[in-house]
């Protein structure tokens, strides 16, 4: 039941919240003065975790999915003991803070996702509750379960909302995530103003329909009926809960339910006739004796947590060494000694392409890295995703590995997300490289928050053929290479696909994206002293012309960079001397000393071209605003991809003559 102070604490929750917000002149005091309740039930009645320890393996989680209402997941880190300093509470939305305007992964302790973008959270959480049963089901033994947590989620109109939040509900119902518990705010206001403007759906049906359990809080300022719904969601482990609570937004203010509370200050009368409201004081955070006393309290109850957890885990450790040894390795981040060691090998002019390389490639990693999982949205042999050996992921088998994602490219990238955040594994999905763009929002989440995850996006360019424009990626390569911190691989071969694999796994500060091919591909013959391993390095050269460093220099990734070799073949022939990079990666050869980026790319080869089968924005950046850069700059046309190339000058014969008109000019 909830303490003899809870409304003391609430109601600081509530005021600081706004004291935060009217300092910065900026903030949604709305969602803080009504879900107070909720979060207060969570961090200090309900949840197991330690403020003194944020990374406790075994803590629950907890997602603000509503990430504007990050006033109040910051007040209630500081009241419940984390190391976040009021100085840092004061500093809200300033630069340098670590407080900034929503909550971001990795800067503010206790903060377990990055959230705003709406539904982000509530997909992360499914991914989270996967995650916790992944390993509990890998890991656990009877009388040992050293894996065993919950997942609540804080959820706004908006984030039921979107689309995300049916994928992944969708998918979460399906698998019976017992552990996960949405608390949706139901408050029934949103930025425009009444919900009913849009949103008028039955939520409880259509949560019952996805397989969830729902249960109702007619009042979100009644803390019993809180701590029954959440007890009852506790209770069952066969269907995710949604609780849905109703509340007022902006309570105790002038502007409750009103629209124009949810994201802007209250400003001085309104705070006065709120402080008023609450009967507090007209200090700004004003924190009383007794919520200091329940801090300290807390931070007490959060050791005791860990600590029993401790002893369950030392005894773990006594029974199960070489279980406990492989788990704290996994929880950690760190890949066995080795791992990449039986990865097959490819002959020069096997033809293969380089998805099927990938499938090859994944296998073996399969068996030397167990915490490798991931699946597909719906795509899985056109993927070579597969991880065999293994069940799919499912109710029946929670050890399983492989994800049957459905087609729920956005809703895969979000719990991928939720599965990296919670950490253990090594999550990677994929789809196709044109439906990139359905994930990109969670993509984009991931490179923000220095995720690990890999994106396996195959059929990677106009060369997949007979599907046509709609299928056909162009615009995808530049798009994906303009996001900070993600690193996106080409491989031309199945050699180099080996390389970027082992690239994204070595990789732990950021997503990777692999970009594989549909069609069939040789792995290529390199030049004396060079290899595939090059692919490290971003770029490298692939063949040296036959006087170094030559008039030409080719540059191309992907399936084109066979494509520049017999063109450098025929340049030669006819005494133009040519040197070929491959260059699968731009992020990858950014990381570069100048000297090694100038020893590939000289600036004393006269004409530079670029060849690749997408959309040439930003080779510039590489080979300057001189150069021939041979790229798509339509959408495509449905025909076998042999015609196509044909039509596009995407080939040998129609390059060369393309390069001498270049010279000549």
């Amino acid at each position: 039941m909830a303490h003899e102070h809870a409304e003391r604490v609430i109601t600081t929750l509530r005021m600081w919240s706004v004291d935060m917000i009217e300092a910065a002149n900026s903030g949604h005091p709305g969602l803080p003065l009504g879900a107070a309740p909720m979060v207060y039930t969570l961090f200090f009645e309900v949840m197991r975790h330690n403020p003194q320890n944020p990374r406790w393996w075994n803590r629950d989680r907890f997602i603000l999915s509503a990430g504007h209402g990050s006033a109040l997941l910051y007040a209630a880190l500081h009241l419940s003991g984390y190391d976040l300093p009021l100085e840092e509470l004061k500093r809200f939305r300033q630069l340098g803070s670590r407080t900034p305007g929503h909550p971001e992964f990795g800067h503010t302790p206790g903060v377990e996702v990055t959230t705003g973008p709406l539904g982000q959270g509530f997909a992360n959480g499914v991914g989270m509750a996967i995650a916790e049963r992944l390993l509990a089901a890998r890991f656990n033994r009877p009388d040992f379960p050293v894996i065993d947590h919950f997942t609540y989620v804080l959820a706004s109109d908006g984030d039921l909302m979107e689309g995300i939040s049916h994928e992944a509900a969708s998918l979460a119902g399906h698998l019976g995530l017992g552990k996960l518990i949405v608390l949706y705010d139901d408050n029934r206001i949103s930025i425009d103003g009444p919900t009913s403007l849009t949103f008028t759906e039955d939520v409880e049906k259509r949560f019952l329909a996805y397989g969830w359990q729902v249960l109702y809080v007619e009042d979100g300022n009644d803390l019993a009926a809180l701590h029954r719904a959440l007890q009852e969601a506790q209770q069952d482990r066969q269907h995710p809960t949604l609780i849905r609570v109703r509340t007022h937004i902006g309570y105790g203010s002038p502007l409750q339910d009103n629209a124009r509370v949810h994201g802007a200050p209250l400003g001085p009368e309104n705070l006065r006739a709120t402080r008023a409201f609450y009967r507090w004081p007209e200090e700004a955070f004003h924190l009383p004796e007794e919520v200091r006393r329940v801090r300290e309290q807390r931070i007490r109850e959060g050791n005791a947590q860990e600590e029993s957890w401790k002893e369950r885990w030392e005894a773990y450790k006594k029974h199960h060494p070489g279980d406990a040894r492989e788990l704290e390795s996994w929880m950690r981040g760190i890949l066995p000694d080795g791992w990449e060691r039986d990865l097959p090998t490819f002959s020069p002019g096997e033809q293969m392409a380089t998805r099927a390389a990938s499938g090859k490639i994944l296998a073996a990693l399969s068996r030397s890295l167990p915490q490798l999982v991931g699946g597909s949205a719906d795509l899985t042999d056109s993927n070579k995703t597969r991880i065999p050996e293994t069940p799919a992921f499912s109710r029946e088998h929670p050890e399983g590995r492989y994800f049957h994602f459905g087609v729920r490219e956005h809703g895969m990238g979000g719990i991928l997300n939720g599965m990296a955040y919670h950490g253990g594994i090594r999550p990677f999905g994929g789809t196709f490289l044109v439906f990139s763009d359905y994930l990109r929002p969670a993509l984009r989440m991931a490179a923000l928050s220095r995720l690990p995850v890999i994106y396996v996006f195959s059929h990677d360019s106009l060369w997949l053929g007979e599907d046509g424009p709609t299928h056909q990626p162009v615009e995808h390569l530049a798009a994906l290479r303009a996001i900070p911190n993600l690193v996106v691989i080409r491989p031309a071969d199945a050699e180099e696909t080996r390389e970027a694999w082992i690239a994204a796994l070595r990789r732990r500060e950021g997503p990777t994206a692999l970009i594989l091919t549909r069609q069939k591909v040789p792995t290529l013959q390199r030049s004396a002293g060079q290899s595939a391993s090059g692919l490290h390095r971003g770029a490298y050269v692939i063949r040296e012309a036959s006087t170094p460093p030559g008039r030409v220099l080719l540059l191309a990734s992907g399936s084109e960079v066979a494509l520049a070799l017999d063109t450098a073949e025929r340049l030669e022939a006819q005494g133009i001397p040519s040197r070929v990079v491959s260059f699968p990666s731009w992020e990858l050869f950014s990381l570069q000393d100048p000297a090694y980026q100038r020893e590939v790319i000289p600036n004393n080869i006269p004409h530079r071209v670029v060849i690749e089968a997408a959309h040439p924005q930003g080779w510039e950046r590489w080979v300057g605003s001189g150069a021939l850069i041979l790229g798509i700059e339509n959408f495509g046309a449905s025909a076998p991809y042999r015609a196509l190339q044909e039509h596009y000058g995407f080939t040998p014969e129609s390059i060369t003559q393309r390069i001498l008109s270049y010279i000549k000019d």
